[in-house]
């Protein structure tokens, strides 16, 4: 994959100024959404960070379908964004319009040009918090050069983040994003309990700890924490 370098250093400039005081980080974030799309040749990108339920929502986007993947993945917690939060993975669609693994995703995304997508996570230290997604707007099969080029730019995104976190500088992000840091450990022991329980697989066991927050107006690494000591979740009979 060839990349412009004039891009690149415009891209490069503008995530430096994440770590600047006045800047207002989800601003820079669109710019960097913007500066994607630029360099790789995509239709589209967007960034997503875990809120205080841990679950992730939009923040930035290149543009309006962009803007609608997430918001959509976050309402169906379904697709390729989705799955490389909770698993902490790559993951790639060819047309996520066509995917039977996703079929909420794949009926709700579908006027709004959205085909082939690839989920990155993106990382706070070691823990989850985020993905980044990138998308084109008709089917495309994502090569091993695409998938490490965007890694790259990924890691970059990470370490500007953490240097925006480590200067007092994420503003209204900050909160959420260290509940996703305090919580992900608990989340997660929480996913793999009921995997082994129920025999489900990762999503739909994140899936259930969302609901189960949702329906006892808790926070999802509650819910977990009590799942992993009694083994039920909340209004399960004992």
């Amino acid at each position: 994959m060839a990349i412009d370098p004039d891009a690149l250093a415009s891209s490069l400039r503008r995530l430096a100024a994440l770590g600047e005081p006045g800047t207002s980080v989800k601003e820079a974030l669109r710019h960097v959404t913007e500066a994607c799309e630029d360099l790789f040749g995509v239709a589209g990108s967007g960034i997503m960070l875990a809120d205080e339920q841990n679950v992730p929502r939009y923040v930035a986007a290149s543009d309006g379908p962009g803007r609608m993947l997430e918001v959509i993945e976050s309402a169906t917690g379904q697709g390729p964004c989705t799955e490389a939060f909770v698993n902490n993975t790559v993951v790639a669609s060819t047309d996520v319009t066509a995917e039977e693994r996703w079929p909420d995703l794949a009926s709700a995304i579908r006027p709004y040009g959205v085909r082939a997508v690839l989920g990155l996570p993106v990382r706070l230290g070691a823990v989850t918090v985020g993905t980044l997604d990138v998308y084109y707007d008709r089917p495309h099969v994502w090569g091993d050069d695409e998938c490490q080029a965007l890694g790259r730019y990924r890691d970059v995104i990470e370490s500007t983040l953490a240097a925006a976190v480590a200067a007092h500088n994420a503003g209204e992000l900050a909160a959420q994003l260290q509940y996703a840091l305090d919580y992900r450990v608990i989340i997660e022991r929480g996913v793999g309990y009921l995997m082994a329980r129920d025999q489900v697989d990762s999503i739909t066991a994140f899936a259930r700890l969302r609901r189960a927050a949702r329906d006892t107006q808790s926070k999802i690494g509650d819910v977990a924490q009590q799942l992993v000591s009694s083994g039920r979740l909340p209004m399960e009979s004992p």
